[in-house]
C-alpha cells in the first residue's frame, strides 16, 4: 500500500520497491572483439578434456546500436510484452556458441533459457526469410502491373497483389513479436566469464592478496556500535524514530571523519587522472536496468517513486554509467575515467542479524566510486589499475585486509570478473566487503549504446556516404568503489580503537579534519 504526503501545496512524491520487468534483466556480450580463447575445460568445470587445448570463440561486435523503443505494450491474444529499450544482443553469435553459452550459465547459476533464446531466434530467422519472399513476389507483381495488360489479366494481378499484401502484414506482426520475445529472452543472459575466474559458488573465490595481519589488543574490544555510543558519534535510535531501521545520524567527529575519507580519496583517486563528479541520485528505471542493476523479486534492492519511472541509485555507477548514453566518442578520447561521489539507497531486503549490525548494512550511505571507459583490449589493464587503487588507498590507512577473486556464482550479470576487498573488523571479529572492482566489458555499453569509433581507417570498400572511417565499436566499462564510507568508518573505529576508549585518527586524513589526531570520550 502506498501513499502520498501533502505539505501546503507540494505532493511528495512516494517512494516503492521497483518493479522492473524481471525478463530484462540481461543480456549476452562479447568480451572483445578480438578471438577469445577461453578455458572450458579447466579443472573447475569438472569435464574431460584430453587435449586440454582451449575452446577458440570468435568473438564480434554487433553493427547495430542498443536503441530506445517504445513504452511497454501488452498484445491481447498472445501476452508478449515489447521491450522498453534494446540492447545490441549478436544472437548469431549465441546460437552459434550455443554450448559455452550454456555452460556459462550453469556456471553462473543463472536462470536464462538458453534453449527458447535459440528457438525463437531461429523462428524468426524462418519468418524474416519469408517476409523477405513475400515482398519480393509483391514487387514483381507491381512491376508487372506497370506494362500493357489485359483487364482480366491486370483483374488477376490486383487480386494476387492484396493477397500478398494481407499475408505479408500477418507475417510482419508476427516478426515483430517473435523480436521482441527474442529480445527480452535474450537479454536475460548473462555476461560471459573471464577464464581465470573461480567456478562454484562464493566459497570458491581465491585469495589474490593478503595485506597484513590482524591487530592484537591488549584489552577488550569494542565494536563500533559500542565505539560510537561512548564517543557520542551517531544515533541510530533517532533515526529509526525518523526514518526507519537501519538509518543512522552521524554526530561530531563521525560528520568530520565522512567528509574527511570522501575528500581524502577524491584528492588521491584525482591524481590517477580521475575527472570528479557529483551526480544525479535519481535516475530513469530504464537506465537502471541497462546498467544490469535489477529487482530480484521479494529481494530487490531498489527504490522507486511512485507515478514516475525514476529510481533512487544504488551506487553512482548507475548515473556515471548513463552520462555517455547513445554516444559515439572519438578513440582519443579513451580513456574517460571518472571518481564519482554520490548518496547510495539500497532496501537491503533480507538482510538481519548480528553480523549486519549498526553501519555495516544501512540503507543511504556516501560513497566515492571510479568508473572507466575504455578501448576492449584495455579493459584487463584497467581492472587491474582499480584494484591497485583501491588497495593503495587501504594500505595508506593501515587496514588489514585480502583481496579476492570472485567465484562464477557470486558474479552479477554485468561482471566479466570482479575483485572483492574485504577487511578485518576486530570488533566484529570478521572480515567484511568494503570494495569491490568489476570488468564489465561491453554488457552495460551494448544496453547503454555507448560507443567509439576507431581512428584507424577500415581497410573494407567504404559504405555509401561513410568514406574511409572505422566501424564503430562499443566501449568497455569497468566500476570499482574506492570509499564506502559507513563500512569504512566501521573499520577505522575498531582497528584505532585505545584502551582509554579514544580512537586515533589515521595519519592521511588528519588534515582533512582540521589536525585533529584523536577522537576522545566528550566528559560528563
Amino acid at each position: 500500500m502506498s501513499f502520498q504526503c501533502y505539505f501546503g501545496a507540494t505532493t511528495i512524491q512516494t517512494l516503492k520497491l521497483a518493479a522492473i520487468p524481471a525478463a530484462s534483466s540481461r543480456f549476452i556480450f562479447k568480451p572483445s572483439s578480438e578471438t577469445l580463447a577461453l578455458n572450458l575445460f579447466s579443472r573447475h568445470n569438472n569435464v574431460s578434456c584430453p587435449s586440454r587445448t582451449p575452446f577458440k570463440l570468435l568473438v564480434r561486435a554487433l553493427s547495430a546500436t542498443a536503441v530506445q523503443a517504445a513504452p511497454i505494450t501488452e498484445s491481447l491474444d498472445n501476452k508478449v510484452v515489447k521491450p522498453q529499450w534494446k540492447a545490441a544482443i549478436d544472437f548469431k553469435w549465441i546460437r552459434d556458441n550455443k554450448d559455452a553459452v550454456a555452460l556459462n550459465i550453469k556456471n553462473r547459476n543463472s536462470h536464462a533459457n538458453l534453449e527458447l533464446v535459440v528457438d525463437l531466434y531461429e523462428k524468426m530467422l524462418a519468418v524474416q526469410k519469408e517476409v523477405e519472399r513475400l515482398r519480393g513476389e509483391r514487387n514483381a507483381v507491381a512491376n508487372k502491373m506497370k506494362g500493357k495488360l489485359e483487364p482480366s489479366e491486370r483483374q488477376k494481378l490486383i487480386e494476387e497483389g492484396k493477397n500478398l499484401k494481407e499475408g505479408l502484414a500477418t507475417l510482419e506482426e508476427d516478426l515483430v513479436k517473435l523480436t521482441d520475445e527474442l529480445q527480452l529472452e535474450a537479454q536475460s543472459i548473462p555476461n560471459m566469464t573471464h577464464p581465470h575466474v573461480p567456478i562454484g559458488g562464493e566459497d570458491s573465490s581465491t585469495v589474490r592478496t593478503m595485506e597484513g595481519t590482524p591487530l592484537k589488543f591488549g584489552f577488550p574490544v569494542k565494536d563500533h556500535l559500542q565505539l560510537g555510543k561512548e564517543l557520542d558519534l551517531f544515533d541510530f535510535d533517532a533515526a529509526a524514530e525518523v526514518s526507519g531501521s537501519k538509518f543512522y545520524y552521524l554526530k561530531n567527529e563521525a560528520v568530520m571523519l565522512e567528509m574527511a575519507l570522501v575528500n581524502w580519496t577524491l584528492s588521491e583517486v584525482m591524481k590517477k587522472g580521475f575527472t570528479p563528479l557529483t551526480t544525479p541520485e535519481l535516475v530513469r528505471s530504464s537506465v537502471v536496468e541497462k546498467c544490469g542493476f535489477q529487482p530480484r523479486g521479494d529481494n530487490t534492492q531498489v527504490y522507486s517513486i511512485e507515478g514516475s519511472d525514476q529510481c533512487l541509485i544504488g551506487t553512482a555507477e548507475i548515473p556515471v554509467g548513463g552520462i555517455h548514453m547513445d554516444a559515439i566518442l572519438a578513440e582519443s578520447l579513451l580513456p574517460l575515467k571518472y571518481v564519482a561521489f554520490s548518496h547510495c539507497f539500497r532496501t537491503e531486503a533480507g538482510a538481519a542479524g548480528s553480523a549486519t549490525r549498526g553501519l555495516y548494512r544501512v540503507h543511504q550511505f556516501s560513497k566515492v566510486e571510479m568508473f572507466v571507459l575504455c578501448r576492449p583490449q584495455e579493459s584487463e589493464a584497467y581492472h587491474e589499475e582499480l584494484i591497485k587503487i583501491e588497495e593503495d588507498l587501504f594500505s595508506a590507512l593501515g587496514l588489514h585486509y585480502k583481496t579476492l577473486d570472485m567465484a562464477s556464482g557470486d558474479l552479477g550479470a554485468p561482471a566479466y570478473r570482479k575483485f572483492d576487498v574485504e577487511a578485518w573488523m576486530p570488533g566484529l571479529g570478521r572480515y567484511g566487503e568494503i570494495s569491490s572492482a568489476s570488468n564489465c566489458t561491453d554488457y552495460q555499453s551494448r544496453r547503454l549504446g555507448i560507443r567509439y569509433r576507431p581512428s584507424e581507417p577500415t581497410s573494407a570498400p567504404p559504405k555509401k556516404g561513410k568514406g574511409s572511417l572505422a566501424p564503430t565499436q562499443f566501449v568497455h566499462t569497468l566500476n570499482a568503489t574506492a570509499c564506502a564510507v559507513p563500512r569504512m568508518i566501521v573499520c577505522l573505529l575498531e582497528n584505532y580503537q585505545q584502551e582509554d576508549g579514544s580512537v586515533i585518527i589515521p595519519e592521511p586524513l588528519r588534515a582533512f579534519m582540521g589536525g585533529l589526531e584523536l577522537i576522545t570520550p566528550k566528559s560528563t
